[in-house]
């Protein structure tokens, strides 16, 4: 693991190697999750930044958040043989570790952003022999703070009913995300969780997901989430039902810059920030470091590595007036 300050000087060297030296063309291939989402095009555009800083073109692949779609794209990349590198944000971070094992096999350095690859989701270091760099949070760390915050917001309500909205049931990251969120809530005898919904990353979906849970609850107080899209759509739905959200506690995730902008107005309570673009820039830059066949930092650990930390609430903001979210939504 590195901290912040060491990511700074190794960039800083990378950099001093380039200075006045004919950079070989490359190519990097960035594989999203799904192209059209927002966390996804701002990692890119960390990757495509870091890459034309150090004489390389970049690419990026849309996965639709489709598993078995990204791994062919993968497989199919790689025997194209046009790619110096790649990066992958994995839709199924176990299931995508056989496309891994066979870019590896071929000699080409790759990395991963967001989550680690393999079956253990809150490790770091390279569970796949050969893998470049993985760029990422530990999800039961941040999951953990998140409900915490949740909890200790509800210490004086009882009871205190909240609702969780994850990603998608079908990514083991996201299982891994509510069962850290419901095994820390029922710790607490006076918070009931009274729904789960689903809301695949998008503000739509979230909409409608929370319009049911209302119809069904017409008593909540506190709203954790692991995306501020959902975030998004659970907000007008809670406006929907005659409730004025900043009335509630509302937690998401990303530290978009419409979560940002909704902590300091009030409206909003945290998120918990992944740093998107600065996530693909250091990636990028270890993949680029493998290459050229220069030392490598095979764990990046987000919540230690972006400009603040990670956790973001209005506190935080007040210590960091000039923060800026990495991507819009």
């Amino acid at each position: 693991m590195i901290r912040r300050a060491a990511l700074v000087l190794a960039s800083a060297a990378s950099l001093g190697a380039h200075a006045g030296a004919v950079l070989a063309e490359g190519k990097i291939a960035y594989f999203a999750a799904a192209s059209q989402n927002g966390f996804n095009q701002a990692t890119y555009e960390g990757v495509q930044e870091a890459a034309e800083r150090l004489g390389y073109e970049s690419e990026i692949f849309d996965g639709q958040f489709d598993a078995a779609l990204q791994y062919s794209q993968i497989e199919d990349v790689l025997a194209g043989g046009q790619f110096d590198g790649m990066i992958v944000a994995p839709n199924d971070s176990v299931g995508i570790a056989g496309a891994f094992e066979q870019v590896i096999a071929a000699g080409v350095p790759i990395g991963t952003v967001l989550f680690p690859v393999g079956p253990e989701l809150n490790t770091l270091e390279p569970q796949v022999e050969g893998i470049t760099v993985t760029a990422a949070s530990p999800p039961v760390d941040g999951a953990t703070h998140q409900a915490e915050l949740v909890a200790g917001y509800c210490a004086d309500r009882d009871p205190c009913n909240v609702v969780i909205i994850i990603g998608a049931k079908i990514f083991p990251f996201d299982n891994l995300r509510l069962e850290t969120f419901e095994n820390v809530l029922a710790g607490h005898d006076n918070i009931n969780v009274v729904a789960v919904g689903e809301g695949w990353y998008a503000p739509d979906p979230s909409l409608q997901a929370m319009t049911d849970i209302l119809q069904a609850n017409s008593d909540v107080h506190a709203v954790l989430s692991n995306a501020d899209q959902h975030l998004v759509g659970v907000e007008i739905a809670l406006e929907a039902a005659g409730y004025n959200p900043a009335d509630l506690y509302l937690t998401g995730g990303g530290a978009a810059q419409i979560a940002i902008d909704a902590i300091r107005e009030g409206r909003w309570d945290a998120t918990l920030a992944y740093f998107p673009k600065t996530m693909g820039a250091l990636a990028a830059e270890q993949v680029i470091n493998a290459i050229e066949g220069r030392p490598v930092t095979n764990a990046i650990n987000m919540d230690t590595a972006g400009p603040i930390e990670a956790m973001i609430t209005s506190e935080t903001l007040a210590a960091h007036p000039d923060f800026v979210g990495e991507w819009e939504q």
